[in-house]
């Protein structure tokens, strides 16, 4: 037995219980705007703990940098005093408050009995350099060079 369907209308809207559009229902209101905001807020936190995570890299390769210069500064300071102690057996440092500069940077130089140390400032990073030296029959001998704390 087949039925035929006379008058049949085609509506966009289902029908639920009580004659009530099914979307329409005040249950499922709002839930697409919820759940785009929730993604809108994961997303958001993601990138700005991404944005953190560069930011403090670079500010930590800054501060590597500045340290490594430091280091070159104060490696030049030494090398300077070398120079000077080869010209002048007697010489003694740079005058308080009076350092060696180079390119930005900053360098105190003492020498004490054969030990030069050089200290390298640029910005805010310290580093030391420490140089033992022999003087002996006019001559000049490097015995160590290190970094000291």
């Amino acid at each position: 037995m087949r039925k035929t369907i006379s008058n049949f209308q085609f509506s966009p809207l289902r029908q639920g219980f009580a004659g009530r559009a099914i979307f329409n229902s005040n249950r499922e209101s709002g839930q697409a705007l919820i759940t785009l905001m929730f993604f809108v807020v994961i997303g958001f936190a993601v990138i700005s703990a991404a944005a953190v995570m560069v930011y403090n890299n670079i500010l930590g390769a800054s501060i590597r940098q500045q340290s490594n210069y430091a280091y070159y500064v104060a490696e030049s300071g030494a090398q300077e005093a070398l120079l000077r102690l080869i010209r002048d057996p007697s010489y003694s440092g740079t005058a308080p408050g009076q350092p060696f500069t180079i390119n930005g940077g900053s360098a105190q130089i003492s020498v004490n009995n054969g030990i030069i140390t050089s200290t390298g400032t640029y910005s805010n990073s310290v580093r030391k350099i420490e140089v033992e030296t022999v003087y002996n029959n006019n001559e000049l001998t490097v015995i160590s060079w290190k970094e000291v704390e």
